[in-house]
């Protein structure tokens, strides 16, 4: 087999600055990626293990000597997630950052940025995380689906189930009680403990 036809095509310098920010972009908006990192799923360390995983990326696109499949991507995906996350992405979304990754990479290669520029005007700037953590506005949604990007729908999905369990939590709590204690000179309220009200637990 001749190597010499399958070698990368090089990048330029300006074409390796796109793509290190195309991959950052992609990144910040797996949602799979950022639940983990803000749950410090990776230990203390998670949000420099997303950073590994970005430059580990990048140099899977710049330093190999052969050509770069879709299949080997996503493998190194995988196993970070697995290895220094401990989680197992089955939601599809591996497949889904590796596509989007391997066509920014193709695109690069032809001096063309436009994937890259695109994800720059859509990015909320929150990435991911906002997502998981509050249900998404119809106008990100609107936005995810002009541009087909799936993932950006996988975090949409993921916001709903996040609002209901905070939505749950908030629920459990008890609302504050007026006049139920007097207040002090500091400013502190005392209460009476509910077995003074005779109740048990």
């Amino acid at each position: 087999m001749d190597f010499k036809n399958h070698a990368p095509p090089q990048l330029t310098v300006e074409a390796e600055a796109q793509l290190q920010e195309g991959i950052n972009l992609v990144l910040s908006r797996w949602a799979s990626l950022q639940m983990a990192v803000a749950n410090e799923w990776g230990g203390r360390g998670s949000h420099q293990k997303s950073q590994e995983l970005s430059e580990r990326i990048f140099s899977f696109f710049t330093q190999s000597k052969e050509q770069v499949y879709i299949d080997d991507l996503e493998e190194i995906l995988d196993e970070f997630m697995l290895s220094d996350f401990n989680t197992e992405v089955g939601d599809g979304s591996i497949e889904e950052v590796a596509e989007k990754m391997m066509i920014m990479h193709e695109q690069c290669t032809e001096g063309n940025f436009e994937s890259i520029n695109e994800l720059k005007r859509t990015n909320p700037g929150n990435s991911a995380v906002t997502y998981s953590r509050q249900a998404a506005s119809d106008d990100e949604d609107e936005d995810d689906d002009v541009e087909n990007d799936k993932v950006g729908d996988d975090s949409s999905d993921m916001a709903v189930d996040a609002s209901e369990v905070h939505g749950q939590k908030d629920m459990m709590v008890d609302e504050p009680r007026t006049n139920d204690g007097a207040e002090t000179e500091d400013g502190w309220t005392v209460v009476s403990s509910r077995r003074k009200n005779g109740r048990r637990n």
